[in-house]
C-alpha cells in the first residue's frame, strides 16, 4: 500500500479521522505531578542562572584587580575563563529559551520556535511515527512477538484472578446496560418482531415440517402424545360419571349407568393402549398423514397460508405482545442488576467459570494459540496497512488543535528542567574552554 507521508501534505487541508482540529484547546487541569515539574524546573533555573551570574561576578571582580595594576599572574587565567564562561552560558540561555520564547520580549527572527512551529512539529512527530512504527512490517513483527493470545489465556486460566474477571465481565455488562435506555431496546425488539413478521412463515414452517417428518423426527411426539392419552384414559372414570349423569336419560337406573360408564372407561384404556403400544395403529398413521398434508398444504395450499398468516399478524399485532417485549426486558434487566451487583451470585460465577474455561483451553493448546497469533497478526497488518494515516492523524490533528502557549508552557514543564543542564554545562565548559585557550595563547605567545 502506498502512503504520502505527513511532511508531503497539506497541513491545512489533510482530512483525518479526528475531523477538522475547530478551534485552539488547553490541556487538562494541572496535577500534583505537574506542580513537582514546575518546582524543579524551578530551581534548576535558578541554578543555571546563579552560574552565570557567579561567572559574572568572577569576571568583573578580576577587571577590577587588573585595573588597580597590581594583579597577581593567576587574575588574567581566572578572568578568561569568567569571560568564557559567560559566553557560554549567554549563548545557550538564549538557546534554550529561544525554544519556548523570545528571549527578553526581543522579536528576534527564529525564536519561540515551539509556538510558531506547533503545527509542524505535529505533522513531523506524525509522519516519524507513520514511518518507523506504523509500517505493516514492524507492527506485524512486533504483534508477533507479543503472543498476546497465549499471554491473555496464561493469565485468564489463572484461578487467582476468578474474582478479578468476575468483577471486570459484570462491570462491562453493568456499563452495557446503563448505556442502553429502555426504551430504546423496547424498539429494538418490537423492530426485530416486525422484520421476522415481514416474510411468510407458512412455506418455511412447512418446509420445516416436512423435513422433520422426513427425518421421523415427530415420531418421538405422536408417541408422547400417545402416552399421555393412555395416562388421561387412566383417570377418566370420574369424568366419564359425570358426563353420563349430566347427559344421560333421567329415567335410566343407577345401577345401568354406572354399567355404562364402566363399560366406556374400559374401551377407551383399551384403545388408547393399543394406540400406545403399536406404532403402525390406524391411529398413529392418520395422525402421520395429517401431518403430511398440513406440512404440504402450509407450502402450496394459499388458503392454508393466508390463514397461516393471519393468525401470525393477528398474533404479532396484539397491544399484549409489545407490552410482553417491555415487561421481559424490564424484567430481564432487573433480574441481571440483581445478580451482577451479588459477587457470589450464579451469574458472575458462571462468567468467570466460563472465561476460565475457554482461557485453559487456548493456554494448553499450542496448536490453537499459534493460529489465534497469526490471526491477531493478519488483523494488526490489517489495520496497519489501512487505517494507519487515521491513527497518525490523531496525533496531528491534536497538536494542531492545542493552544500554541500552553503547548509550548506544557513541553517546556515536561523537559525544561533537563535543558538547564544545557545552560550549566555551557558555563562549565565554556569556563574550561577560555582557561585552555588562554593557557595555549600564553605559553605560544608569552603573557
Amino acid at each position: 500500500m502506498t502512503r504520502t507521508p505527513l511532511s508531503d501534505r497539506n497541513p491545512r487541508t489533510a482530512v483525518s479521522a479526528v475531523g477538522n482540529p475547530g478551534p485552539s484547546v488547553g490541556f487538562a487541569v494541572p496535577t500534583a505531578a505537574d506542580a513537582e515539574r514546575r518546582s524543579s524546573l524551578r530551581r534548576m533555573k535558578y541554578v543555571a542562572t546563579g552560574m552565570l551570574v557567579a561567572a559574572a561576578i568572577v569576571y568583573l571582580f578580576t577587571r577590577w584587580l587588573e585595573s588597580r595594576g597590581d594583579a597577581g599572574a593567576w587574575v588574567p587565567f581566572v578572568r578568561a575563563a569568567a569571560e568564557a564562561g559567560m559566553v557560554g552560558g549567554l549563548a545557550d540561555w538564549f538557546a534554550v529559551t529561544a525554544l519556548f520564547k523570545q528571549p527578553l520580549g526581543l522579536p528576534i527572527p527564529h525564536t519561540a520556535l515551539i509556538r510558531r512551529k506547533k503545527d509542524q512539529i505535529g505533522d513531523q512527530l506524525g509522519g516519524f511515527i507513520e514511518e518507523n512504527f506504523m509500517t505493516p512490517a514492524v507492527i506485524e513483527h512486533q504483534v508477533s512477538k507479543l503472543r498476546l493470545p497465549g499471554r491473555v489465556s496464561h493469565w485468564l486460566a489463572d484461578p487467582a484472578n476468578a474474582d478479578r474477571i468476575s468483577a471486570e465481565a459484570s462491570r462491562i455488562i453493568s456499563l452495557a446496560g446503563e448505556m442502553l435506555r429502555d426504551e430504546d431496546i423496547e424498539q429494538l425488539i418490537m423492530a426485530g418482531v416486525q422484520w421476522l413478521a415481514r416474510p411468510q412463515w407458512g412455506p418455511p414452517a412447512g418446509r420445516i415440517l416436512e423435513q422433520l417428518i422426513d427425518e421421523d423426527r415427530l415420531e418421538p411426539v405422536i408417541a408422547l402424545l400417545c402416552d399421555r392419552a393412555h395416562e388421561w384414559s387412566l383417570e377418566s372414570q370420574p369424568l366419564i360419571d359425570r358426563v353420563i349423569d349430566r347427559d344421560g336419560p333421567t329415567w335410566a337406573p343407577k345401577f345401568l349407568t354406572v354399567l355404562v360408564g364402566e363399560r366406556i372407561h374400559r374401551e377407551l384404556v383399551e384403545f388408547t393402549w393399543k394406540v400406545k403400544t403399536d406404532p403402525e395403529h390406524e391411529v398413529r398413521r392418520a395422525m402421520r398423514a395429517f401431518l403430511d398434508t398440513f406440512a404440504d398444504d402450509l407450502q402450496h395450499d394459499e388458503a392454508t397460508i393466508a390463514r397461516f398468516e393471519s393468525i401470525k399478524d393477528e398474533f404479532l399485532g396484539r397491544d399484549e405482545v409489545a407490552g410482553a417485549a417491555s415487561t421481559a426486558w424490564k424484567a430481564a434487566k432487573a433480574v441481571l442488576e440483581q445478580a451482577l451487583d451479588d459477587p457470589d451470585s450464579s451469574l458472575r460465577t458462571g462468567l468467570a467459570d466460563a472465561v476460565i474455561t475457554v482461557a485453559t483451553r487456548i493456554d494448553s493448546d499450542e496448536v490453537l494459540q499459534a493460529k489465534m497469533n497469526m490471526w491477531t497478526v493478519r488483523v494488526a497488518r490489517h489495520v496497519a496497512d489501512n487505517y494507519a494515516d487515521e491513527i497518525v492523524s490523531v496525533i496531528t490533528e491534536t497538536v494542531r488543535a492545542w493552544d500554541a502557549e500552553d503547548t509550548s508552557r506544557k513541553i517546556e514543564l515536561q523537559v525544561g528542567r533537563d535543558l538547564q543542564f544545557i545552560r550549566i554545562n555551557g558555563t562549565v565548559v565554556g569556563s574550561l574552554a577560555g582557561l585552555v585557550i588562554y593557557t595555549v595563547s600564553v605559553l605560544l605567545f608569552g603573557g
